[in-house]
């Protein structure tokens, strides 16, 4: 693993983080913790379209789709959770 994807990686987190907190409203935990769940909705975003056989390009445009889908289901799981 390089530098180069880890920055890509912490861009990506940014970015789905900031968006999925923005679409799932009043579920913001902070800057590093919607950081962390981009990163982790990035994972569940790519294993939930590799289930639904969804093929995703290369690039950080398709990539920040999926993690901001992957974090939007943490984020409501989350919530679900969260208000129980």
């Amino acid at each position: 693993m390089t530098l180069y994807q880890i920055a890509i990686w912490i861009v990506t987190g940014i970015v789905a983080g900031w968006l999925a907190g923005l679409i799932v409203s009043g579920s913001g935990f902070g800057i590093l913790i919607d950081i962390l769940v981009g990163i982790a909705g990035a994972f569940i975003g790519g294993w939930l379209a590799s289930l639904l056989g969804i093929s995703v390009g290369n690039g950080l445009l398709p990539s920040i789709v999926v993690a901001v889908a992957g974090a939007v289901v943490l984020l409501s799981v989350i919530r679900l959770f969260r208000h129980a």
